[in-house]
């Protein structure tokens, strides 16, 4: 499946009051991988930022002066995104900002539901973690992703780490791991989650130990008299 990550920052936190988007990055996924492909754009919102959004991403009016509006990229987004799903933490205002840049460019261009499918990873996280802290910079510090580098909110730096977020989140296999005592299961998925993060190291292969390979045969030869038909195990054959 192929799934990009997205991300806006915008002029303040309502479309129907018309603010707009200033900020749009997007990270594409293949096969829960990231394949490098991006889309990322600032853009000429024609009104001036709020303060207080000014204050949360750090995006100027003069630095926004020069840049391309919404209508000048809009043919690249939608075939950036079409035919994948999107995945955004906090659905409903991305979505909602970008719909109302869509029908600023008329009806033909309908919605984002037209293009794509769309997975809300707050949704999700608060349906996995009810009653706790689900932003996410709290998923960041749940799951150890580094997020160090989001002193400002930025559209493509968020959709990188969210990228990150939400494979943890969605990878983690923690029935692998109930052997192990006194871990709760929050942090059985947090720790099998880190392991299948596709930017890991190659896991390492553990042999048995003299010891272990002793008890092995001695747990071998005990089922070899426990039944009529002896031990199983032995009539496999032999893999190497």
């Amino acid at each position: 499946m192929r799934q990009i990550v997205l991300d806006t920052e915008t002029t303040g936190l309502e479309p129907e009051q018309g603010h707009r988007i200033i900020e749009i990055g997007c990270l594409e996924l293949a096969h829960r991988r990231p394949t490098g492909r991006t889309f990322h754009y600032y853009l000429q919102p024609d009104r001036e930022v709020e303060a207080g959004a000014m204050e949360v991403h750090g995006i100027t009016n003069e630095f926004l002066a020069d840049k391309p509006r919404f209508a000048d990229v809009a043919q690249d987004f939608v075939e950036f995104v079409r035919d994948a799903e999107l995945i955004i933490h906090n659905a409903p205002f991305d979505v909602g900002f970008i719909n109302a840049e869509l029908a600023r460019l008329g009806e033909a261009w309908g919605r984002v539901g037209d293009y794509c499918g769309v997975v809300d990873t707050l949704a999700m996280a608060r349906s996995m973690h009810p009653g706790q802290r689900n932003s996410l910079d709290a998923l960041c510090k749940r799951y150890s992703i580094d997020n160090t580098q989001r002193e400002l909110h930025g559209a493509l730096l968020d959709s990188q780490i969210l990228a990150d977020v939400y494979l943890a989140m969605t990878g983690g296999q923690a029935a692998l791991s109930l052997d192990r005592e006194g871990e709760d299961a929050e942090t059985l998925v947090r720790r099998t989650a880190r392991a299948v993060r596709s930017d890991r190291a190659e896991l390492p292969v553990v042999r048995a130990t003299e010891q272990e390979l002793g008890a092995h045969e001695a747990f071998l030869e005990r089922l070899d008299g426990a039944g009529r038909d002896g031990c199983l195990w032995r009539k496999l054959p032999d893999p190497g």
